[in-house]
């Protein structure tokens, strides 16, 4: 196989590339869809197929697992922005009927099961959305900060700042958390 850096990877190095990067790319998807399982499988199955046929393009700028992070973190966006789109039409055609609002379920409530768990997601969930992200990056994808930021398409000193700045407002956050 080439390199992980290298543009001119055939399909078959593309495929075991995908294949090796599968769990922590669902997890990255996870997170992009907000925790909905379904929604992270469906991101995670249309970004794998933008890169098998090709709308999606690897030019070797960064790593392979930055920039297939990179196309699910904008796969996920194309979705929710689209999901928002078709909520408004619909919302034309139902005005009178209420929105369903139960939290019974709500993934998130699954996953989280012990107090700490629940503080630490709820002080993250008040974070802003950027700082959010990167944090997940780099805790829980073992992403270095520049990794970060080449997936999320942002530049390495706002990288940088939004993690030291998540950080801070997180520590803040989980103090108040504590009785």
């Amino acid at each position: 196989m080439k390199g992980a850096h290298d543009p001119t990877m055939d399909d078959a190095d593309i495929r075991s590339l995908l294949v090796r990067h599968h769990p922590s790319s669902f997890g990255w998807a996870l997170h992009c869809a907000r925790y909905d399982r379904a929604e992270a499988e469906e991101t995670l199955q249309i970004a794998y197929l933008k890169v098998l046929d090709g709308r999606a393009r690897f030019d070797g700028r960064a790593s392979f697992r930055t920039w297939l992070f990179g196309v699910i973190r904008r796969t996920a966006a194309e979705r929710r922005r689209w999901r928002v789109a078709r909520a408004l039409l619909l919302n034309r055609w139902h005005a009178a009927e209420p929105w369903p609002t139960s939290t019974a379920d709500d993934p998130l409530a699954q996953v989280v099961r012990d107090e700490a768990a629940r503080a630490l997601v709820g002080a993250l969930g008040r974070l802003p959305a950027r700082q959010r992200d990167v944090l997940h990056l780099v805790f829980y994808q073992s992403m270095s900060i520049a990794e970060a930021a080449a997936a999320l398409r942002i530049r390495i000193g706002t990288a940088r700042t939004h993690y030291e700045r998540g950080k801070a407002r997180l520590r803040v956050l989980l103090r108040e958390e504590r009785p």
